[in-house]
């Protein structure tokens, strides 16, 4: 399993102390540098630490002046990030876990389903080809939401325990590690977010109204070759989440 980020174990620890009341909502936190003296770790680690919180809504910068505990806030914020699948295991369970909440799910799988033309398309498949299909219900705390429904070919899966993605010894896993046990090496992620309207369904599933705003995401995976090997459209209430993309920006060689 790869190695976590240094700087997301500082800022693990910075969110459990601001949880635990360490600083106030409003309070303005010690200078990086001190930080970084505090958990013995460079400066540049606990700004990608603060970065990383500001990204999620737990701590806000003011210009000259320094960074402060945000108050919170009524909607939830999501960090989509290259590092959600590095954590080991459902990377929806370790989302939950840094806002404090019990992440689960419940999921329904089907193998053998003829892929519709859009789906083929995303998957780079001709249409009719098998696949699984899987849909998911996400809870925080026993509250639903999150939809999902995934698609993986059954060409990639196919006669390996991983073929069903909610059994066997991968049960609970997120699709990089999952797809890692056959040799399948997830190299990229592209996201297309889109405002929608909730169907009835949906709305029934959310616990919200029908034609109430949603943010569909449609998430396609590719391996090392630029090959898709899973995608998925995920459905959020506007109502709780607003989503936010931490983008790494590569540093030039000095």
């Amino acid at each position: 399993m790869p190695r976590e980020a240094p700087y997301l174990h500082i800022a693990d620890d910075l969110r459990r102390r601001i949880r635990a009341g360490e600083w106030a909502p409003g309070q303005r936190l010690p200078s990086r540098a001190q930080l970084a003296a505090d958990c013995k770790v460079g400066r540049n680690v606990t700004q990608r630490a603060m970065e990383r919180l500001i990204v999620e809504g737990v701590l806000e910068g003011r210009a000259g002046s320094g960074t402060y505990v945000r108050s919170p806030r009524e909607r939830l914020r999501m960090v989509r990030s290259r590092h959600r699948e590095d954590r080991g295991g459902s990377p929806f369970r370790a989302d939950m876990l840094e806002q404090g909440r019990r992440g689960s799910w419940d999921s329904h799988s089907q193998a053998r389903v003829p892929a519709p033309e859009s789906i083929a398309h995303r998957l780079a498949i001709s249409p009719g080809d098998l696949c699984v299909r899987t849909d998911y219900e996400f809870l925080a705390d026993g509250r639903p939401v999150q939809l999902s429904t995934s698609w993986e070919p059954m060409a990639i899966t196919d006669g390996t325990p991983i073929v069903l993605p909610e059994m066997g010894p991968l049960a609970g896993a997120g699709v990089v590690e999952r797809m890692r046990t056959i040799g399948v090496t997830i190299d990229v992620a592209v996201e297309v977010p889109r405002p929608a309207r909730a169907v009835q369904a949906e709305a029934n599933l959310l616990g919200i109204a029908v034609g109430d705003l949603l943010l569909r995401i449609e998430r396609t995976y590719y391996d090392l070759e630029g090959r898709p090997v899973e995608t998925a459209d995920i459905i959020l209430s506007d109502q709780v989440w607003e989503i936010a993309y931490e983008i790494p920006i590569d540093q030039p060689d000095i």
